[in-house]
């Protein structure tokens, strides 16, 4: 609800005291619209969130979970009693309260993540300045964080580095014995082969026409940063071999196709495209993979983040392949007559 939390709002919930250390993370974008969970082993999971309506002010930056409120009781902020003199002093608990069942207190005042008695909102700009979730998205959240969590608020989409999770793999179905009447049906009569198909199998293999020969991979370019960054996540991306080959990949993937652009302006052009790309993608895994500054040496924390970084970078290589590919598209349209 925004400056619908209150000072004076219910008690925090028991055994939520304590900093979170190696644990989860979150990233709201307001651009997308969603929350970004981060769990301890990398993953990555989104969710729909309502922010606030035009005209109110949203925080934006770097908080954490101060409390955990289950059933809290909402009370309206003197502000909106003016606006609204209709309204209650309080809300207790219950299907009518504006804030759901769970709500995650941020350290900005008057604002939280909570759950909403009106999930039509959700994923527009709808509310006072909080994060209204669905009720079982906010549960979920409530259950994977804790007090120390931290947050941080996005004005960019942060769609385009989320790794998809994996699609689990299938079960395999017991085998099953078919009922008599089905076994019993002949097999279809085997369909004639169109005569193109027929020519093609039956030509001689020196006859036919060769495959596109697949450009080979591009050789891992080394960061000339490396030797002076000391951001954390590219301090990481530097010093751990696995993550060091991939960025690696990614820039020669680009070195190679700015070497095989001839005209100077193109070139020029097409590496300030890629320079931008790879500026949004650093302020995306900045937010997804967030490192708190003094938690680099905790083995929780390093691993969480080496795994989040693994498939950020892993998704990089397909985005700058498909990137260098509508590049190559846009100087071909240009050239023509």
């Amino acid at each position: 609800m925004g400056a619908a939390m209150g000072a004076a709002a219910s008690p925090p919930m028991e055994g939520t005291v304590g900093e979170a250390s190696g644990g989860p993370s979150i990233a709201i974008s307001l651009a997308d619209r969603r929350l970004y969970l981060t769990g301890s082993d990398g993953d990555v999971r989104s969710f729909p969130v309502a922010i606030g309506r035009p005209g109110v002010p949203i925080p934006v930056g770097d908080s954490t979970i101060l409390r955990k409120r289950r059933n809290p009781t909402w009370r309206p902020t003197a502000h909106q009693r003016r606006d609204k003199p209709s309204l209650p002093r309080a809300v207790p608990p219950g299907p009518n309260n504006p804030l759901g069942k769970f709500a995650l207190d941020l350290g900005w005042p008057a604002i939280a993540i909570h759950g909403t008695n009106e999930p039509d909102s959700v994923g527009r700009r709808a509310s006072g300045g909080c994060f209204r979730m669905l009720p079982a998205d906010i549960e979920t959240v409530f259950a994977a964080t804790e007090v120390g969590t931290p947050v941080r608020v996005v004005r960019d989409p942060l769609g385009g580095s989320v790794p998809e999770r994996p699609a689990p793999s299938p079960t395999p179905l017991p085998a099953r014995t078919l009922p008599a009447a089905v076994r019993a049906v002949p097999p279809a009569a085997v369909r004639p082969q169109p005569m193109a198909a027929v020519a093609a199998s039956s030509m001689p293999a020196s006859s036919m026409p060769a495959a596109p020969v697949a450009e080979p991979p591009p050789a891992p370019v080394a960061d000339p940063r490396c030797a002076t960054v000391t951001a954390p996540l590219r301090r990481m991306i530097c010093d751990v071999p696995a993550l060091a080959l991939l960025d690696g990949r990614v820039r020669g993937a680009q070195e190679r196709f700015l070497a095989g652009i001839a005209d100077p302006a193109a070139r020029a052009a097409a590496s300030y495209d890629l320079i931008q790309d790879e500026r949004r993608f650093h302020e995306r895994i900045a937010a997804l993979c967030w490192v708190r500054a003094g938690t680099e040496g905790d083995p929780a924390v390093a691993a969480a983040a080496q795994s989040c970084l693994t498939t950020a970078l892993g998704r990089r290589l397909t985005d700058v392949a498909e990137r260098i590919a509508g590049l190559r598209r846009g100087m071909r349209l240009a050239g023509e007559p």
